[in-house]
């Protein structure tokens, strides 16, 4: 840890910055994820799909941002490469997809395990007493919901009324 007059306790500064690196895995994960979705997407809904997955990769490619500079700020050190982010990232593996369908599955399931680990950051961060990085989390919470709501739409078509 980098001495730094920040005012959070060391061993908050420490737990915070562990914690950035883990999320930070996650997030450099799931941007590339984004990214493989978006080159490699086939089918009828081709364009909305593909321009779908490069404006959620360009709204992670800010949470990766922040959360990496937050790590920082409270004195840590953050690890971004690729060899870092596959050992570290709690993201599923990213299938061989090339349909639409199956792209939407695999994106939409990597969108849930993301959030669900950064709402866990929202309350790790809150038992620390550390509210700066609780409601970073809590902003990136929110926008992992909207994007997971847009990416399962194309799941919960019209099976669901035909059922009525």
């Amino acid at each position: 840890m980098y001495k730094t007059k920040n005012d959070l306790s060391e061993n908050t500064r420490t737990a915070v910055a562990e914690l950035c690196n883990a999320r930070l895995a996650d997030a450099v994960d799931l941007q590339t994820q984004c990214k493989q979705a978006h080159w490699n997407i086939k089918g009828p809904s081709f364009i909305a799909l593909h321009e779908l997955f490069d404006r959620i990769n360009e709204q992670v490619e800010e949470f990766v941002d922040l959360i990496a500079e937050r790590g920082v700020q409270v004195g840590g050190i953050v690890s971004g490469t690729a060899r870092s982010v596959a050992a570290r990232s709690a993201l599923p593996e990213y299938p061989n997809a090339s349909s639409g369908h199956e792209h939407v599955e695999a994106l939409s399931a990597a969108l849930a395990v993301f959030g669900k680990n950064v709402r866990a950051a929202i309350e790790f961060c809150g038992e620390f007493g550390d509210a700066d990085s609780a409601d970073i989390f809590t902003e990136i919470s929110r926008a992992t919901d909207k994007w997971l709501w847009f990416v399962e739409a194309h799941l919960q078509s019209e099976h669901r009324w035909a059922s009525r």
